[in-house]
This record gives structure tokens, sequence and C-alpha cells, in this order.
């Protein structure tokens, strides 16, 4: 026999009588609900990480997106001067994802939320969250 073959199944009589390890198994449990509902609370839990703790897009995992995230400080210069409240909202719960405008790199906070906490509190604290990104605004 050549070299290659008696190789060969040296490995797998050494993989067959190797340990076994048992497959892992993965624990599913249900993400804990957040806590409070305060719009800067919930800003530095789950928009920080990428917004930056002063909204300006600037946030740790901002340099490992394909697409910067948004400088939030920026939103009612970019329209004009007027704070957008409704749009803001949608885009933090993904109410409305418009297909045409791309892909979406941002989470939709609103079903992760919907999925650990009542609807009536995840309302609220997403209306608390476009609050603060209105009090982050550079006049």
């Amino acid at each position: 026999m050549s070299k290659a073959v008696i190789g060969a199944m040296l490995a797998v009589l050494v993989f067959a009588a190797g340990p076994r390890v048992a497959a892992q198994q993965v624990k599913k449990e249900p993400i804990p609900a957040p806590m409070g509902v305060d719009g800067a609370g919930t800003f530095m839990a789950y928009c920080a990480q990428c917004h930056g703790i002063a909204g300006r897009g600037d946030g740790p995992a901002a340099k490992a997106l394909k697409i910067p995230p948004a400088d939030l400080t920026q939103v009612s210069k970019r329209h004009n001067g007027q704070f957008p409240a409704a749009a803001v909202k949608n885009s933090i719960a993904g109410d409305h994802a418009m297909p045409a405008h791309g892909t979406r790199d941002m989470p939709m906070w609103g079903p992760v939320f919907r999925s650990v906490e009542n609807p009536s509190v995840t309302e609220l604290r997403i209306t608390n969250l476009v609050k603060y990104v209105e009090q982050l605004q550079q006049k």
C-alpha cells in the first residue's frame, strides 16, 4: 500500500477511536425585559453601541458596519430644522420599513421590545426614546 493510503487509513482509525464529544446544545431562553423605560437609559442600552453616547454615529461598533450609523444630532438639520418625530419613531420601531429603500441595517427594536414586555410599555419606551433623540439635536 502507498504511504498516502496508509496515512488516510490511520487518520480514519484515530478519528473513529478518538474521544466522543457530545453535540453542544443551544440553550434557548427569552431575552430579559429591558430595565426602565426612560429615553436616556434605553438609548445607552440599545443605541449608543452604534450611534455613540452623544448620538454622533461614532459608537464602538460603528467601524464594523458597512454603512456608518446616522449622526442623530443632525436629524432636524436634515429635515429643514423640523424634528420628524413620527419618522424617527417608525425607524426605531420598524413599523414602516420600505423595501424599495434598500436593506435595513439598524435593528427594528419594536418587535424585540414587544417580545419581552407589554405592548403599551414598548410604546412608552419608544416614545421616550424619540423624545431623547429630539433633545440631542444641535441648535
